[in-house]
């Protein structure tokens, strides 16, 4: 039978649309490369007490960007104390009008990624902008919210609330973070959602069951995360910053990596970040550290 033109239209749309799962089929089964790093904390004034050397965030930043362009990642992803607070130990506060020029600064150079970047927030980012302050700058509309990459399900998860369950901002300075339960059960929808093998990014980390410098745990109700991230028993690794210096474990089966700092302390330290490959055959994480970036190959299951 000839194919007229009313048969016409829905074979060809047919055909695209097979085509079309194929190919999403294929880049499934890819790679995915993910440019990471952490805390920046970008500023006009260097911390004489902590020895941060902050002003040099342009840079550095750049070289990370120009690095991940070249490589090239799908996306990057910045796991929070992306600006520094106007409050730097051992210098003279300034006014905190100038803190969203830096802001807008970074992002900037940022933006000159040719990808998808993601934000996520840290506790020194809301200190002297509110969360609806920073977002919008940043171009987002919310902090916590997942999507898809390849083979994998990413969710950037915010912590910076007080334990009220109010927004964190205009803090001046504070370190703990704390997930309300609102967001936890936005959480567990969202894991019991996803089909796929899943990375969730939050600033402080998960994995100490106290932090004897800050009087507590890193995030407040840390063993309430955990406990949805192991029921959903999709999630392979959470991403952290924070502590500077990085670090890993492993608890009930999930990988838990902290970046090393980005910033340089004590000066003439090359810039720190991550070169981080998901293989869906494999089943493996694999990260390649810049500077002082450790460098890992993980491991993971599931079905």
């Amino acid at each position: 039978m000839p194919i007229t033109r009313s048969l016409l239209c829905p074979l060809l749309v047919s055909l695209a649309l097979g085509c079309l799962a194929l190919s999403a089929v294929g880049e499934e089964q890819e790679p995915l490369r993910i440019g990471i790093f952490a805390d920046l904390h970008a500023h006009d004034t260097d911390s004489p007490l902590d020895r941060f050397i902050l002003i040099g965030w342009a840079e550095r930043l750049q070289a990370c960007v120009d690095a991940m362009n070249a490589w090239p990642a799908d996306l990057m992803i910045q796991l929070g104390d992306f600006i520094n607070s106007r409050f730097v130990l051992g210098a003279e506060l300034g006014e905190p009008e100038r803190i969203p020029g830096i802001l807008e600064a970074a992002e900037a150079v940022y933006a000159g990624f040719d990808g998808p970047r993601h934000h996520v927030l840290g506790n020194h980012d809301v200190g002297d902008l509110t969360k609806a302050e920073f977002l919008e700058r940043v171009g987002l509309e919310t902090a916590s919210y997942s999507f898809d990459a390849g083979a994998y399900h990413i969710v950037l998860l915010d912590a910076q609330y007080r334990l009220d369950g109010s927004d964190r901002g205009n803090e001046f300075w504070y370190m703990q973070g704390y997930v309300p339960p609102i967001l936890l059960d936005w959480l567990r929808d969202d894991l019991a959602a996803a089909d796929r093998p899943t990375i969730v990014c939050m600033h402080q980390r998960l994995d100490l069951d106290f932090e004897l410098r800050h009087g507590g745990p890193e995030v407040v109700n840390y063993v309430e995360v955990r406990d949805v991230l192991v029921g959903a028993g999709n999630v392979i690794a959470v991403f952290h910053g924070h502590d500077h210096g990085g670090g890993y474990s492993q608890i009930d089966g999930i990988h838990y990596v902290t970046f090393h700092a980005v910033l340089d302390r004590t000066g003439g330290v090359p810039p720190a970040w991550a070169y981080v490959t998901l293989d869906p055959e494999a089943r493996t994480i694999g990260i390649v550290g810049e500077g002082d970036q450790e460098s890992y190959r993980l491991e993971y299951g599931g079905s």
